[in-house]
């Protein structure tokens, strides 16, 4: 089984005294780049929330939104240490002066120097809420994973199909390869007599000649490791845990082998199915970009 990571979850709870609304968005990443949204009275649980979704959606683009409220709490939630502010202020003033240039937002400055803004919220409060907001904020993760899960299934479907499409262009390689070799053989053969005659040349030499030649055009053994890879790349399609790592990996291996078939065969019809074969590799790189 293999997740996207595209990905939707969204939940809400709303119990008449506090209102919590979360929404969870993931695409396609290489690492982990997320973007996090939620109210400052919470910022010291920035990296308990970092943690809990690197744990739980591993890999992609991802944003979290959540939004907190608290009904009839008609009290501010936060004050502001006005002394320590009129601190910040007044050194702003100086700096202002001793450098004779023109700021336009001490005031914004002093107002968000450090513990100029202070949370009214008891830390008992922040903690019930905070364990309120982890319970809708695992939902909404768990709806995102859900959906990877459902859009990990359709990517395997067309998977599947890529990789049906390039192990039929293998078998047709395969009927085709004896009929190359004696093409190859033929054609050495016939291009000798045309040059020396019939007794121009040792026969046994040029046999061995052809041997030789054949030997470094044989495609046997890309033949039986293509054939593997593209076997277990289905096998790890079905595994309990996604990899999309390891498919983009074994894809590049699948991708050498096709190279070295067409590279090796020197045979126009057996190219033909080579080049089917990469169109189907590079949509199967296409898709892995988006598997987790």
């Amino acid at each position: 089984m293999i997740k996207s990571m595209t990905g939707f979850g969204q939940a809400r709870h709303d119990d008449g005294a506090l209102r919590i609304n979360v929404e969870v968005k993931s695409l396609n990443s290489k690492y982990l780049d997320l973007g996090l949204k939620f109210p400052k009275q919470f910022s010291e649980k920035e990296l308990d929330l970092r943690n809990l979704i690197n744990d739980k959606l591993e890999r992609g683009k991802i944003s979290v939104s959540i939004e907190w409220e608290r009904y009839g709490q008609e009290e501010v939630k936060q004050v502001y240490n006005e002394k320590l502010f009129l601190t910040y202020l007044e050194n702003l003033k100086k700096l202002e002066a001793s450098s004779k240039t023109l700021a336009n937002n001490i005031f914004e400055l002093a107002l968000n120097s450090p513990d100029v803004i202070q949370n009214r919220l008891k830390p008992e409060n922040i903690e019930d809420d905070w364990n309120a907001i982890t319970k809708v904020l695992l939902n909404a993760i768990s709806q995102c994973d859900e959906f990877r899960k459902a859009e990990g299934k359709s990517l395997a479907v067309k998977l599947n199909e890529y990789i049906s499409v390039i192990d039929s262009s293998l078998a047709n390689i395969i009927e085709l390869d004896p009929k190359r070799v004696q093409k190859i053989r033929d054609r050495i053969k016939g291009n000798v007599t045309n040059f020396f005659g019939e007794e121009g040349y040792d026969k046994n030499r040029l046999e061995q000649e052809i041997i030789f030649y054949i030997e470094k055009l044989d495609i046997h053994e890309e033949r039986v490791r293509l054939k593997t890879h593209l076997d277990y790349f289905l096998q790890i399609l079905d595994e309990k845990q996604s990899n999309g790592k390891k498919l983009a990996f074994l894809s590049q291996e699948i991708g050498r082998e096709i190279n070295t078939i067409g590279s090796k065969a020197n045979d126009a019809e057996i190219q033909k199915h080579v080049v089917a074969m990469k169109e189907e590799l590079e949509k199967i790189k296409e898709q892995l970009n988006n598997v987790l």
